[in-house]
């Protein structure tokens, strides 16, 4: 019986090896990628007062974020949408056990509080943190053996255009989670002039370029020979700047941003919001 475990494990089905190392990545990259939202005074706050309903929509998407993303860049490499649900539910699960902990050890949790403060302290931090455990094996994975050149196996897997607008969004999403439950996206849109706006709309958008398709970052995209430059611009740049605007728009909604708040204030917010996105959006493209 062991003999067969060994055997699958060999064979590519299981590696118990390479899962728990899986889960130390994941564990790691939970605290790494969300330790500045743990220790944000807003995101604690939101756990008082975030309406349930739109908390539980937070949580809600996050989990086909998760499934899809795990059969990108999971634990382990999956073959089948039932492996990367599994590896969805053991970051989302490492997600809230690592924030728990943190909060935990800051003090920020206390026994006195009530129970649904901190469920909704835990459960707020628990999405970031569980897209860090996600992406723990593509960021903090090393090499595989039979990798000539040491790249990660993960990277070379081909992505449709679908995918690469679920990566813009994936990353629009991690990074606007970071900055929307702050004070200063309604301090700014309320200092901001019109030009101001546009001024921002337009390095958004050259940023998002320069990162995929100009400034020869590692894992750059380089356009097939004889294509025109606009081309890329207008089939991924601009959808991916449209991605980020609807992501940012959906974060100021969730944390109450856009509560009270002026028609346009709310677009200068999300204009805002679309900054971080968009370097997000790119970023995401260029790491997974």
């Amino acid at each position: 019986m062991n003999q067969n475990v060994v055997e699958g494990s060999a064979g590519g089905d299981f590696d118990t090896a390479k899962f728990s190392a899986g889960i130390a990545r994941g564990i790691a990259g939970a605290l790494l990628f969300a330790l500045p939202m743990l220790m944000t005074m807003e995101m604690w706050e939101l756990g008082f007062y975030m309406d349930r309903t739109r908390l539980l929509i937070l949580m809600v998407i996050n989990v086909p974020l998760l499934i899809v993303l795990s059969d990108r860049v999971g634990f382990e490499e999956t073959t089948t949408w039932g492996q990367a649900t599994r590896d969805a539910s053991i970051a989302y699960c490492l997600g809230i056990v690592a924030s728990g902990i943190i909060l935990v050890a800051m003090g920020v949790l206390t026994l006195d509080q009530a129970p649904h403060e901190i469920v909704g302290m835990v459960a707020v931090q628990a999405v970031p943190a569980s897209i860090g455990a996600m992406l723990g094996r593509s960021q903090l994975g090393g090499s595989q053996p039979d990798d000539a050149d040491g790249d990660d196996q993960v990277h070379d897997r081909e992505t449709s255009y679908a995918g690469e607008l679920f990566l813009m969004a994936v990353g629009a999403l991690f990074l606007n989670l970071n900055v929307a439950p702050t004070e200063e996206m309604i301090l700014l849109s309320y200092k901001m002039a019109p030009w101001h706006a546009l001024l921002i709309v337009f390095a958004s958008l050259a940023l998002m370029h320069g990162f995929v398709y100009t400034l020869s970052f590692r894992g750059s995209h380089d356009l097939a020979e004889g294509t025109p430059g606009w081309h890329a611009f207008v089939r991924f740049t601009i959808p991916g700047y449209v991605i980020a605007g609807l992501i940012s728009a959906f974060c100021l909604w969730v944390f109450h941003r856009t509560d009270d708040v002026g028609a346009t204030q709310v677009l200068m917010m999300i204009v805002i919001l679309s900054f971080p996105g968009a370097i997000g959006a790119a970023a995401a493209r260029l790491i997974l």
